[in-house]
């Protein structure tokens, strides 16, 4: 009897074929992502809106006709995130949509892509007033994001951070205070965390006011508002497009909470960054 080998019983695999959708890809086959992204960057960091939508969708366009499945997904989540900040919630649910669907495909529902994906898609349907919605999908980001043994604090933070203001929405106080908790001891590994952990303790603010009440929230409120501030002129941070487009988000609050001579400090500073990005384009 002759001896059985790994070759007589083990499918046949091609070679040029992707293990996970099993289509024919090869080395050319793939849209440049990180270059993708960081052009999307340089777009959203002069506040050329229509140009970023432009790029987005010549992209998704051009991954689309080469089949390039992973970049078609990464896109769709960019997609959801860029029509999220611009209030246009059709576009924005659509893309979440797009992007479950690609995520289920690829097989990353388990994995950490997928994680991101759930906090994305979560992010979107928080923002567009459906807690309810969303917090199944950062539920489902936390289960893989917790298990893992060298986990990324950035995206960690960034979960915790916005699971938080989903359980605010659905008053569920104590466990949004424990998610914001746990948001600034994540972002505080990570360089440059300080933008997050200011946003974070903004978000707090809002928090106790909408549990007790402007006047029974306003003394803690300014010491949250006092932790912000400190945060946001941390020396070494990076004065580009990403600081400035914090600065006009946290704004706001400095204005609502009595601080209108530093609310208006930071969108003067805001408004620079975005003149001086422009120009630099020229």
């Amino acid at each position: 009897m002759s001896e059985i080998r790994k070759e007589d019983y083990e499918e046949p695999r091609c070679v040029i074929c992707d293990p996970v959708t099993g289509q024919a890809v090869d080395s050319m086959s793939r849209i440049p992502v990180q270059r993708v992204v960081e052009k999307l960057d340089e777009y959203c960091g002069r506040e050329d809106f229509a140009g970023a939508e432009r790029h987005l969708k010549y992209w998704l366009a051009e991954a689309q006709s080469i089949r390039d499945m992973r970049g078609e997904f990464t896109l769709c989540e960019e997609m959801m995130g860029f029509y999220r900040k611009q209030g246009r919630e059709e576009e924005a649910v659509a893309s979440a949509k797009d992007a479950l669907r690609l995520m289920e495909f690829l097989g990353y529902g388990d994995a950490p892509s997928g994680a991101t994906c759930f906090v994305n898609c979560g992010t979107v349907y928080d923002a567009f007033g459906m807690p309810e919605t969303a917090i199944g999908y950062f539920e489902r980001a936390r289960k893989i994001m917790e298990k893992q043994p060298f986990p990324d604090y950035s995206k960690l933070g960034g979960l915790y951070n916005n699971m938080g203001l989903t359980l605010v929405d659905l008053e569920r106080w104590d466990e949004a205070e424990a998610c914001y908790r746990r948001a600034l001891e994540c972002m505080a590994e990570v360089n440059h965390g300080e933008l997050e952990q200011a946003i974070t303790w903004l978000n707090m603010a809002d928090a106790a006011a909408y549990e007790k009440g402007f006047e029974e929230a306003e003394e803690t409120a300014h010491e949250y508002l006092s932790k912000a501030k400190e945060l946001l002129e941390t020396p070494d941070l990076p004065r580009n497009g990403y600081y400035a487009f914090v600065l006009e988000k946290c704004a706001p609050a400095f204005y609502c909470w009595g601080d209108a001579e530093y609310g208006e400090t930071i969108e003067e500073r805001s408004r620079k960054i975005y003149e001086e990005n422009r120009r630099a384009e020229r």
